[in-house]
């Protein structure tokens, strides 16, 4: 029989390839988001031809808990990875009750009823660096939680209440914080498609603060392939860190990108000023993963660029049509 799991928030960039991946390695994948699919040029798994194994429900954690409860009940699938979350850093100081109700307070009721599931071999918390805030240095699994928004505090204090029920239930909960995600069918807002399609589109791109925040850029595919070991292999409790060692300020990616499509990096940018609690930089020790389970990032970043160049540039005219900002939703 085949493997069977259950990716909730599947619409979202990381869950959608997380879906691709899962069919590629011939599981049987239920996908929940809270809305219907977006346009194919942004679901891996539509490329594919493999989406006969996925089955799709528009299930909302903030209204449609009995719903994908009863779901999840009638599958049974042994595996679940929770990709779902209130994203967008800079965004959740404008409302910050929204990313506080879904991230903590809807998230942790559905964990009070995953726990109970006696079917479940093991759930993936896809969480985030942002709990550690500003990190100095590569830091470990272990380093203390110092988030510096409203976003980050919320996920941090899902975590915790995650690692309690871990601690009183034995619930198999395994945490996953990935560098910086990036590929082809990522949404525009975030920064490598958005510089690729503005370019392509003539239009300015904003440089917060210069663009002198560093970040580890790594393809999502060798996310998903870390995410596949944590979930067959890891032993509850443990937290572990997806990540590259290549570090880079968001200007020298952008001009990297220009380099590779030949615009001028000067006539295509303008500084703008930075979003509040902005991070400096994110710098995660992944030799945890590397040694337990053999796992390497092999997609360099270069190689990941053309890659999403290329994307952009198959689906250019769909891409151009659609929104290129955050749209948020309560």
């Amino acid at each position: 029989m085949s493997l069977k799991l259950a990716v909730i928030g599947s619409n979202s960039f990381s869950g959608a390839s997380f879906v691709d991946y899962a069919l590629n390695q011939g599981a049987d994948v239920i996908g929940v988001s809270r809305s219907t699919e977006p346009n194919a040029a942004h679901l891996p798994y539509r490329w594919s031809g493999k989406d006969r194994a996925f089955q799709f429900f528009p299930y909302d954690l903030n209204k449609h808990l009995n719903q994908l409860v009863a779901l999840l009940k009638k599958e049974r699938p042994p595996y679940v990875v929770n990709f779902a979350a209130q994203s967008m850093v800079g965004e959740s100081w404008k409302h910050p009750e929204h990313w506080f109700a879904t991230n903590v307070v809807s998230t942790v009721r559905l964990h009070d009823e995953l726990r109970r599931f006696d079917f479940i071999k093991k759930y993936v918390h896809v969480t985030t660096p942002e709990v550690y805030g500003s990190t100095k240095g590569f830091v470990c699994e272990n380093a203390p939680f110092n988030p510096s928004t409203p976003y980050a505090v919320s996920r941090a204090a899902a975590d915790m209440s995650l690692q309690t029920f871990f601690q009183t239930y034995r619930f198999p909960v395994v945490f996953t914080r990935s560098a910086n995600v990036y590929g082809p069918g990522q949404q525009l807002y975030r920064i490598i498609p958005r510089t690729i399609l503005f370019i392509r589109l003539g239009r300015k791109i904003s440089l917060h603060g210069g663009g002198h925040s560093s970040r580890s850029f790594i393809h999502m595919k060798d996310v998903s392939d870390a995410t596949w070991r944590v979930m067959r292999n890891a032993p509850p409790g443990e937290t572990y860190h997806i990540s590259t060692n290549e570090i880079i300020t968001i200007r020298q990616l952008v001009e990297r990108i220009c380099a590779k499509i030949g615009a001028c990096f000067d006539s295509a940018v303008e500084v703008v000023s930075d979003r509040p609690g902005k991070d400096a930089a994110y710098m995660l020790d992944s030799t945890k993963i590397r040694d337990a389970f053999g796992w390497n990032d092999r997609i360099g970043l270069d190689e990941g660029l053309d890659d999403c160049i290329q994307w952009v540039d198959r689906n250019i005219d769909v891409l151009r049509h659609q929104n290129v900002d955050y749209a948020h939703k309560a």
